[in-house]
C-alpha cells in the first residue's frame, strides 16, 4: 500500500504543488511571428535600419580609433 499512497501523493495537484511563480514569460512579453506580409516587410525594414545603426556606430569608432592611434606610431 505504501508505493500507491507515494504515487498517489506525488501524482496528484502537481501543478500547484511543484510549479515556480513567473517561470514561463507572459504571452505579450514574447516574439510574435509575423504572418502578414506587411508585417513581414515591416520587420525586416526595422532589422535592416538596426543593422545599418550599428554599422555606422562601428564605423565611426573605428575611424575615432584610427585618427586618435596615428600620431603615436610616428
Amino acid at each position: 500500500m505504501f508505493p500507491i499512497a507515494w504515487m498517489y501523493y506525488f501524482g496528484t495537484n502537481l501543478e500547484n504543488r511543484f510549479s515556480v511563480n513567473d517561470f514561463w514569460p507572459k504571452p505579450e512579453t514574447t516574439h510574435k511571428i509575423p504572418f502578414e506580409k506587411e508585417e513581414i516587410k515591416g520587420e525586416l525594414e526595422r532589422l535592416r535600419a538596426r543593422r545599418l545603426a550599428r554599422r555606422a556606430r562601428r564605423l565611426e569608432e573605428e575611424e575615432g580609433g584610427k585618427e586618435g592611434g596615428r600620431g603615436e606610431g610616428q
